[in-house]
């Protein structure tokens, strides 16, 4: 009796390596879910990126507001009749002018 007992429980845990460990296990499957989960993560951050940019190329192709923005934010730039004034703090060096440092000549 004591014979068939072991080999019962032998069968048993054979029976249960393939569910536990076997290529179609739950180790696995848990483990590929955690692969879907950083995956989806990072596929729902590029979405939200790839909205934002689809929206700057909707406002920079329709309407002036997003250029005029970019122009003045990125390249300095000002409109006609416009007086620009920037605040420098403490510890900043004083920058110089575009107007001026385009026409200081070069050494």
């Amino acid at each position: 009796m004591r014979l068939i007992t072991l080999a019962l429980a032998a069968l048993l845990l054979l029976i249960q390596y393939p569910l536990w460990l076997g290529k179609g296990g739950w180790l696995r499957v848990a483990d590929l879910e955690g692969q879907v989960a950083v995956a989806q993560k990072k596929n729902d951050e590029l979405k939200s990126r790839n909205a934002k940019l689809d929206s700057e190329v909707r406002d920079l192709k329709d309407g002036t507001g997003a250029v005029e923005e970019r122009a003045r934010f990125e390249l300095s730039m000002i409109k006609q009749n416009e007086i620009y004034i920037q605040i420098v703090g403490k510890g900043q060096d004083q920058p110089q002018p575009q107007a001026a440092a385009a026409a200081a000549p070069h050494p």
